[in-house]
């Protein structure tokens, strides 16, 4: 009599797929996001895993791109700052986002994150911007939270399809509303100069929102930022 051969259970991965939805350590999200091939975007907020859909052009893409080029310029003519986009941050043990752009103050000048031994940042950037169009919901309220409790200072919310810009400075342990001055110019608290057109961002008028940043970086009070980044340095 043949011998009946019954089918194999298929083998288990080692490492199980991340999917949104999943609760997490931070360990595990990081040992299942290096796992998933052709990841783009996950986050980790408050233990859940956030997978965004795909992006659109015009509510996400293009707004992108002139936030991180509006930092970028900043960063340039300040040294002693630096500016990323797209990365990870580890910030705590339930927590690791993606935030679309951030800006932050080296470590060697005063900063409060740090650049680990594997090229991911650890704590709390000084200044974090997300650009929501779908994510709205989770930008103004749990991230919010987790920001505020793991010590961003300034947090910036673009929404995109509300033409709105929510703009939060850190006072009191909380992240507050930073209102604009009387022609609509919102101005850093933490980094001098650091000034957006918000009427010319929302209407994508980059050169507009260019020069009046670069007024910011002519003012005396970026001058003396940069002289007070400089002197930290050399400490």
């Amino acid at each position: 009599m043949a011998t009946e051969i019954l089918p194999t259970a298929p083998q288990r991965s080692r490492v199980p797929p991340l999917e949104p939805g999943d609760h997490l350590t931070r360990a595990e999200f990081e040992r299942r996001y290096d796992a998933t091939p052709g990841l783009k975007k996950a986050e980790l907020i408050e233990g859940v895993v956030y997978m965004p859909p795909p992006v659109s052009f015009g509510w996400h893409s293009e707004p992108h791109v002139n936030v991180v080029g509006w930092l970028w310029h900043y960063r340039v003519h300040t040294p002693g700052v630096r500016s990323g986009a797209d990365g990870s941050i580890r910030l705590s043990n339930a927590n690791m986002p993606q935030p679309d752009a951030l800006l932050f103050i080296e470590p060697d000048c005063g900063g409060q994150v740090r650049v680990g031994a594997d090229d991911f940042l650890e704590g709390a950037p000084e200044f974090i911007c997300e650009v929501a169009a779908t994510s709205a919901a989770i930008d103004l309220h749990d991230k919010l939270e987790v920001y505020r409790r793991n010590g961003v200072k300034e947090y910036v919310v673009w929404r995109t399809y509300d033409g709105e810009i929510d703009w939060f400075v850190a006072r009191d342990g909380n992240l507050e509303r930073h209102a604009p001055d009387a022609v609509g110019v919102f101005r850093s608290v933490v980094f001098p100069g650091l000034w957006l057109d918000a009427t010319s961002l929302l209407k994508s008028n980059v050169a507009a929102v260019l020069a009046k940043l670069q007024e910011g970086i002519a003012s005396p009070e970026h001058a003396e930022f940069v002289r007070r980044l400089s002197m930290s340095r050399r400490q």
